[in-house]
């Protein structure tokens, strides 16, 4: 078994200990931060399965944890808050997260969504080595997690570089928003439609010439988007 950590990161002892019993219960290995500063430091020294991440923390807030996780490493991350609206789970999820559950929750459901997120990582890892794509001057590399226009490498997010793989992975044809969801939060089901559109304006700002007028990432409207470059450009 897989005795990497799954770090839960909250300042509420109760709810800590509660998740911390059930994952053990469920075989998980855990260890606790209830700070944002403790949280980074454990991130960096122990390299986690999985993060649990509050966001309202002492020392550092979640935020500002989410985002340099996202900067710093692929380790996924599910983000567990009392904030419900939609504004704060579209920020989530642009901020990288990879599942949001609101409090109060069920532990058995987020032991299911922790498990879900670890089949989706581990599986992606037993991918092998998936070809190099390129397409309108762009390389995408999947084994090194890289992207580039000639000799300049283009910095993405991971939630970023897996919007471009997929969108890349099928040129020319439409994906809508619930597939490309599906494909990147394995059906989550607190992703809404603009988190993807959030996402989309992203890449567009860091690979369009001029993202006002997309040449690259088509919106086809009332569906979704198509990665669909024109000759002159492959």
């Amino acid at each position: 078994m897989n005795r990497q950590p799954i770090l839960i990161v909250e300042d509420e002892p109760n709810i800590a200990r509660l998740i911390e019993a059930y994952l053990k219960h469920a075989g998980f290995a855990t260890i606790r931060a209830a700070d944002g500063r403790r949280a980074l430091d454990l991130i960096r020294d122990e390299s986690p399965r999985l993060v649990i991440l509050d966001l309202l923390l002492p020392e550092i807030d979640g935020w500002s944890v989410a985002h340099a996780l996202r900067r710093e490493s692929d380790i996924p991350f599910l983000i567990l808050s009392a904030q419900k609206d939609e504004i704060d789970r579209v920020a989530g999820f642009t901020a990288g997260a990879d599942d949001y559950v609101v409090k109060p929750f069920s532990p058995r459901e987020l032991v299911e969504r922790v498990r879900a997120i670890i089949r989706r990582y581990e599986a992606g890892s037993r991918e092998g080595h998936p070809a190099v794509l390129r397409a309108g001057g762009l390389e995408l590399d999947p084994e090194r997690h890289r992207v580039s226009r000639g000799e300049d490498e283009i910095e993405l997010t991971l939630i970023e570089f897996r919007l471009l793989q997929a969108l890349m992975s099928a040129p020319g044809r439409v994906q809508t928003r619930e597939a490309l969801i599906a494909r990147l939060y394995d059906d989550a089901p607190d992703v809404i439609d603009r988190v993807i559109d959030v996402h989309i304006g992203k890449l567009r700002r860091k690979l369009e010439h001029d993202p006002s007028l997309p040449r690259l990432i088509r919106t086809v409207r009332g569906v979704g988007y198509r990665f669909a470059p024109k000759d002159d450009e492959r």
